[in-house]
């Protein structure tokens, strides 16, 4: 591993500082690319306006004319925690703005992993069209769903798209449904600023387009109109857990979010979702949404049926709410339990790929029989950490009738844009995958399974054509030294009030520390006393049982150990340079 530490301009530090920001935040903000202190400003007011987001006045017009002619409709969700969150925004976003719920107005259907696959297809629609809706909605899918698109419209369903996913795109051009309305800022011809934000995003700068187009219609005034901010709870949670860019828009939906739960204004799901996860709302931080409480939430996706999630996140009955999250607490241990053993199986695979001398090659794809549809996303992120490669994880079909296509799962470097290889072996090999889409960071397809062989061999050929030793080497960015001033336990309290997350990484601090004594815990973690500035400081690498040597740089978090009652602060530990 090497540990880079992030450039810090020192006249945006310096400026940030001189604008009242803590010096540590002033220094980490800077390295983050921040400039202007009115970056750090979360203000409501400065989100952008619904009309810049194209298609959603277009949206608002649709469903206000189904509010006003009595007509369904039916929200179609997505199987993960944006999807879940999108959902039921929506569902609480129009019950505000007076549309009623249940399944003769605005109801909601999952499609199921394993039986439906991914998106809006022609088979969902057609479960749409049998329930009696006139209008489908989806949240956080379908911008690739050509086919089912014109299936619904066939059925003579009207059709809104909400989606914040690439597109798809044939022989060089954008492929995009048609007779429908479009709300996605990575469509063609979007200003909106930011191309980062989740699905749920989506959805709520629709309701904020439907609530200005009622408003217009004499429905409410300004004084009068439903808060919808209310929502910002479940947009907080949708945009950490899916894992997109936090870029100063998404920043603040977070911040807005994480302030109404600190303040103990959300859902009574979300409320009994921290607490079956021993997280304090009235602390709340982006890390307890992000490794907290969105996998509980996607572990419902994953294993059972993402309706649960659904349900706790749209309940107000607080009973009701506790029931619902202890049964998604319940999936989350057996979720775990199994990527623990898919895991060590998988590792297991990929390391008789190659001899104890040689390096792993530039990509791994795996694939046995026994491996669960549902986690193999998770477990190919794992082994992409552990190894620092490329990874595809694969599992069989067979559950959904399909007994001859593998569905893999795929996560991915920086370096390596995972969802152009895929187009680069679709065109190479036409007919190869047979579906496949994603990001940069991830991405998903379904090949034949006789075709598993030719295709590891041409994701191997294309991650060899474009990666090289440097981006093969595992890279940590890290904030430099920490000063020893700042080295208390309310420091910390301090770095956790801000969001954090992906594209705007959590502080990591970096220096060479005196290892005093170190001893094994647990079987596989390394408990440490440390020296740092002269003076003594706890340690802990979780899942790293190999000694360390008196002297050693470190990458290293502040965090908090309570016992008894007292809080002490540690270094947790990220990586070292040896």
């Amino acid at each position: 591993m090497k540990i880079i530490n992030r450039e810090v301009p020192p006249r945006a530090a310096w400026a940030l500082e001189q604008e009242g920001v803590h010096p540590l935040l002033a220094r980490l903000f800077a390295a983050r690319g921040v400039q202007d202190i009115g970056e750090l400003d979360d203000g409501l007011n400065l989100l952008q306006p619904p009309e810049q987001m194209l298609g959603a006045r277009a949206a608002a017009l649709l469903l206000a004319d189904a509010m006003a002619a009595g007509q369904r409709v039916c929200i179609v969700a997505d199987y993960d925690c944006d999807g879940a969150t999108a959902c039921a925004t929506a569902l609480r976003g129009m019950s505000l703005l007076g549309a009623p719920l249940g399944w003769n107005a605005v109801d909601y259907l999952v499609p199921d992993r394993v039986a439906d696959g991914y998106g809006l297809t022609p088979s969902i629609a057609t479960r749409v069209k049998a329930r009696g809706a006139d209008v489908l909605v989806t949240v956080d899918n379908g911008i690739a769903s050509v086919d089912g698109v014109a299936h619904a419209r066939a059925l003579g369903l009207q059709v809104l798209i909400t989606d914040h996913h690439l597109p798809a795109v044939l022989d060089g051009q954008v492929q995009l449904p048609q007779d429908c309305v479009i709300v996605n800022p990575s469509q063609p011809g979007c200003g909106f600023i930011s191309k980062s934000i989740a699905g749920v995003g989506v959805m709520f700068y629709v309701l904020l387009a439907l609530r200005a187009e009622l408003r217009a219609r004499g429905a409410f005034d300004l004084k009068t109109q439903p808060r919808i901010d209310s929502l910002l709870p479940l947009v907080a949670l949708g945009t950490v857990a899916d894992v997109v860019k936090l870029d100063a828009h998404n920043r603040r939906l977070v911040a807005q979010g994480l302030k109404r739960i600190r303040a103990g204004a959300l859902p009574a799901g979300l409320s009994a979702l921290f607490q079956v996860a021993n997280r304090r709302q009235a602390t709340a931080n982006s890390l307890d949404l992000g490794y907290a409480i969105g996998p509980r939430l996607n572990a419902a996706g994953r294993l059972a049926d993402m309706t649960l999630g659904i349900a706790c996140l749209t309940t107000d009955d607080r009973v009701r709410a506790a029931e619902l999250a202890q049964q998604l607490d319940a999936i989350n241990r057996e979720r775990k339990a199994l990527e623990g053993e898919m895991r060590e199986q998988a590792l297991q695979l990929a390391e008789a790929l190659w001899d104890e001398s040689e390096q792993p090659p530039p990509a791994l794809c795996l694939y046995d029989p026994d491996f669960h549809e549902g986690v193999v996303g998770i477990v190919a992120a794992r082994l992409k950490d552990k190894l620092h490669r490329p990874t595809f994880v694969f599992a069989s079909s067979q559950a959904s009738g399909k007994e001859h296509e593998l569905k893999g799962s795929g996560r991915s470097i920086p370096g390596f844009h995972l969802r152009d290889a895929l187009d680069l072996i679709a065109k190479r090999h036409p007919g190869l995958l047979l579906r496949f889409g994603g990001h940069s960071a991830a991405a998903g397809c379904t090949i034949a399974e006789e075709d598993f062989d030719r295709f590891d061999q041409e994701l191997q050929r294309i991650a060899a054509e474009w990666l090289n030793l440097a981006t093969l080497q595992r890279q940590l960015e890290a904030d430099g030294p920490l000063d020893p001033q700042y080295r208390r336990v309310e420091m910390i309290d301090i770095l956790q009030q801000e969001v954090w997350g992906q594209g705007f990484a959590p502080p990591l601090f970096c220096e060479e520390v005196d290892v005093v004594s170190q001893r094994l815990v647990g079987g596989k973690h390394l408990q440490l006393k440390l020296r740092h500035g002269g003076e003594p400081v706890d340690g802990i690498w979780f899942g790293h049982a190999d000694p360390l040597p008196a002297r050693v740089r470190l990458a290293y978090r502040l965090d908090a150990d309570e016992w008894q009652g007292q809080r002490r602060l540690r270094f947790m530990v990220e990586g070292a340079e040896l």
